[in-house]
Parts: C-alpha cells; structure tokens; sequence
C-alpha cells in the first residue's frame, strides 16, 4: 500500500467532531504526520535538523503528504472555515516543520473574503518574535502561489516599523514578489533598504542584497 493510501485511510477513519475543535484537530494532523513516512528518512531529517533549524520538530513528512492532510482538512470543513483559521495560529505556535508547511497551505487556501481576514494579517499576526527565515518564505510563496495580491505598500511600511520579525517578513514577501513580477517599486525598496539583518544570516542577507542591486 502506497504512504497516500496509508495517510488517506488514517483520515477517513477519524471521527467528524474532530473538525468542530482547532485543539483536537492539531493533536490529529501531529498524529498524521509520521503515517507513511520510513523510519529511517524521519530518523535522518531529525538528524541533519534538529533543534539548529529553529523548529521543535522535524519529521520529514513529504510535501504531498502535507498536501494530502490540507486538502482532508478542507473538504472536511466544507463552508465553516472558522476552525481552520484558528488551527493556523496554534500549529504556528506549537512550531515543528510540518506544523508551519502545513499552517502554509491552509493559510493560503483559506477564503479570507468569506471568513473576513487577510492571508497577510493573518501571518503576521501568527508569527512569533523570532522565525527561521525559511519558514517565513515558504508561507509567503503559498500565499502567492494561490493567487493573492502581494502585501501592500502601507502594509509593508507597518511591518517595517514593527517588530524585527516583521521587519523581516516585509523585506522576504517584497522579494518574493519582485521574483515573480521581475521588477520592484522604487518606494518599496527604499522602504525595505533599512531591515537590520541578523549577524551570520545570510539568507536574509543574500535577500536584501538582490533587492538593492534590482537582480531577481
């Protein structure tokens, strides 16, 4: 039996009260992770990461696999996406890598228009005072992917002007989308030119840097 096969049977045995409880469905998806998923690559993402990748569990869950569990999460909350939208902040906070590549996902395919949020506000309200880079981009690269509009100029001066972590999600959502655009308003830049990097991070460092030299 294939690890789709395994992950989705796993689902569809679950009770339907789980999906009224944004506590008991983060309890779940932890469950679901490991399913399907060798022992040995979990033994060796946990391994390589650790505690170093600033995330407090790794597992190695494979992105279709994550995908699997979104799409399970959604069909199953059918038009009350309320539950869904709590379930982002708290798999935000219990922080392991698949709890904020999933967070990712829901985030994304959220409709915000229905549930009265933004994917942006809603981000930044879940991050907590220090996030891996990396974390920080693969949320803003689903959001994107999904077709939602790049966080506003007035948006970005705000994170700017917040805290250091926001800081770092205006300078990261700003090249992202200067990526898929190929080119960057000359305020924005000017307004991301100011992010402090932090000593020895050279993703945000190598970020900043192509946003000032205008390369994608």
């Amino acid at each position: 039996m294939s690890s789709e096969a395994i992950l989705d049977e796993f689902l569809s045995s679950q009770s339907s009260g789980v999906h009224r409880s944004d506590r008991r469905l983060s309890k779940l998806v932890r469950e679901a992770y490991p399913i399907g998923v060798p022992a040995m690559i979990m033994k060796s993402s946990t391994d390589r990461l650790g505690a170093a990748s600033g995330y407090s569990f790794h597992l190695g869950t494979p992105d279709d696999l994550l995908r699997l569990v979104a799409s399970w999460l959604f069909t199953e909350a059918g038009d009350d996406q309320q539950v869904l939208l709590h379930l982002v902040k708290r798999l935000w906070k219990r922080h392991g890598r698949e709890d904020v590549a999933l967070a990712a996902l829901i985030l994304a395919n959220l409709d915000h228009a229905r549930i009265g949020t933004s994917p942006w506000e809603v981000l930044a309200a879940s991050i907590g005072r220090k996030e891996p880079a990396e974390a920080i981009l693969l949320s803003i690269e689903e959001i994107l992917r999904a077709g939602h509009p790049p966080p506003s100029e007035d948006t970005v001066r705000a994170w700017c002007e917040g805290r250091r972590v926001d800081s770092h999600l205006a300078l990261v959502s700003t090249f992202v989308s200067f990526k898929r655009s190929g080119k960057i308003d000359g305020n924005l830049r000017k307004i991301v030119s100011g992010v402090e990097i932090p000593s020895g991070d050279s993703l945000l460092g190598r970020i900043k840097e192509r946003i000032e030299g205008n390369h994608p």
